[in-house]
């Protein structure tokens, strides 16, 4: 989707660019990983670094085609757009998405270990999983964000949880793609029902108004491009409802920075 003509010009990923943020990443995940045990955490094979070059290639290399703007796998009908039936008829508020894999197993215990088991090391391992799929979908639709942040979470979940896994993930990916970091720009308005215990049609009512944007914040989102990170993206609402609160304020452009995506 092309940006509006009263938006700044930025340069454009480089390839080069993000090789070299990329290997920065890896030597963070590499010195992180020291904490943990010497197996991959998803075959746990002796003498692998979070997850070994196997399950990489498994599991983290794309095959196929996905939605630009949402990240859905495409039939070969909507390959040629390059955008889903849905996101054509219903265009989300986020302009695009990246993710790094699908939620299917055992993808998704790497997501309870970091969210429920505060498997903490695993988060620059998912920011480098993302940034790898950055570099896979480099392309002059795609700039560089302005500054990242993250989906918050409620008062109640923080408190509960002790840390933001989103967050978590966003501090290292930032510093690898050399853009700042926001981690206050965006608070709950209002407690949520967890979305995985809710339909559709309940998920939209239930984030409708759930988000704001700090009023010192303001200023920097106006004509900006946000670049949005969260650790699992299932319907979209979430995101749509944080990339809608963006847009009200004055953003011109939102990306998805997701580490993995439900089918």
């Amino acid at each position: 989707m092309p940006l509006s003509p009263h938006v700044p010009v930025r340069p454009r990923f480089l390839v080069t660019s993000l090789r070299e943020s990329l290997l920065q990443l890896r030597r963070l995940v590499s010195t992180v990983a020291g904490l943990m045990p010497g197996t991959c955490a998803l075959c746990a094979s002796i003498g692998a670094h979070t997850v070994c070059q196997a399950c990489r290639t498994q599991f983290f290399i794309e095959t196929g085609v996905r939605c630009r703007c949402c990240a859905l796998p495409l039939t070969t009908t909507e390959k040629v757009s390059v955008v889903c039936r849905a996101c054509q008829t219903n265009p989300p508020a986020f302009d695009a998405t990246v993710v790094a894999s699908d939620y299917v197993a055992p993808i998704d215990q790497l997501v309870l270990k970091l969210k429920f088991g505060a498997s903490l090391p695993l988060a620059p391992l998912f920011a480098d999983l993302i940034l790898e799929a950055l570099l896979r979908r480099a392309a002059p639709d795609l700039p560089l964000p302005d500054c990242l942040t993250a989906v918050p979470l409620g008062q109640s979940r923080l408190r509960e949880r002790g840390f933001n896994q989103s967050l978590e993930i966003a501090r290292p990916l930032a510093v690898a793609l050399g853009v700042p970091l926001a981690p206050c720009m965006l608070a709950r308005a209002r407690e949520t029902v967890a979305q995985s215990r809710l339909s559709s049609s309940e998920r939209q009512r239930n984030l409708r108004g759930a988000f704001t944007l700090l009023p010192q914040k303001i200023a920097s989102v106006r004509g900006a491009h946000i670049g949005v990170v969260d650790d699992v993206m299932t319907t979209g609402e979430t995101l749509n409802e944080v990339a809608a609160t963006l847009k009200f304020f004055g953003a011109v452009r939102v990306t998805n920075l997701v580490f993995a995506r439900t089918l």
